[in-house]
């Protein structure tokens, strides 16, 4: 369901053109609600109006399935519910909200998607590939993100940003490095596989100077002004 940059049948019987979408990933500390929020100022100064939103969350139902898994104790989920969770939050998600933006036209930002559940309980929990995307299938079938961004980072340095925050949402931070670091080599792992989709950006630059790369890497790749 990954649209490409062509005009799709659609728009030439005089229905609206799909939307794009993009997604931002990484690790803890990555910084991908920031960058998420400056791209949507670039895009909205290039004409744009894109649609910003996050998981788990991004739909009410989603929103409360998220208040379960980001807080509370580390290991009040095994790895099998956890997985379940998501994928339900993400189907209230893409139904609620981004096939009907992309259905309208309306380009989507969402930080986090499929892949961070691949890195988080596919490898960082140690589910595996398989299991990750047949769930990912039962619940939203083929869609795809059009373009990824995964924000790297080593992990020690992620979590010793996070640790300047504040508020509940803290459990995935209070897991141990270890975790931390296979999620981030489940990152580069998706990406190693997926070349043609993601695009990885170095995220222990400035804020200033990883918006540059972003912003440049999606100009190319959608042949827009930013």
């Amino acid at each position: 369901m990954s649209a490409a940059p062509e005009v799709p049948s659609g728009a030439r019987r005089g229905l609206p053109e799909r939307g794009r979408f993009i997604t931002l990933e990484g690790g803890e500390g990555a910084g991908k609600s920031s960058q998420a929020a400056f791209l949507a100022e670039g895009m909205r100064a290039a004409g744009l109006d894109p649609l910003v939103t996050r998981e788990p969350g991004g739909a009410p139902g989603a929103e409360e399935i998220r208040k379960l898994l980001v807080s509370g104790a580390v290991g009040r989920w095994d790895p099998t519910t956890e997985l379940l969770l998501y994928v339900a939050a993400r189907r209230d998600h893409v139904t609620r909200t981004i096939e009907p933006a992309l259905a309208k036209g309306q380009w989507v930002i969402c930080d986090r998607f499929t892949d961070s559940t691949m890195a988080y309980q596919g490898y960082g929990q140690g589910l595996g590939r398989e299991a990750c995307l047949a769930a990912q299938r039962l619940a939203i079938g083929d869609l795809a993100p059009d373009f990824t961004i995964i924000l790297d980072l080593p992990a020690p340095l992620g979590l010793e940003r996070v640790g300047k925050r504040r508020g509940i949402e803290t459990r995935y931070e209070r897991m141990d490095l270890a975790f931390h670091g296979r999620v981030r080599d489940g990152f580069l792992d998706i990406a190693k596989r997926e070349p043609a989709r993601c695009r990885v950006i170095d995220a222990t630059a400035s804020v200033q100077d990883v918006q540059w790369v972003l912003r440049k890497a999606i100009a190319e790749r959608f042949g827009i002004g930013l």
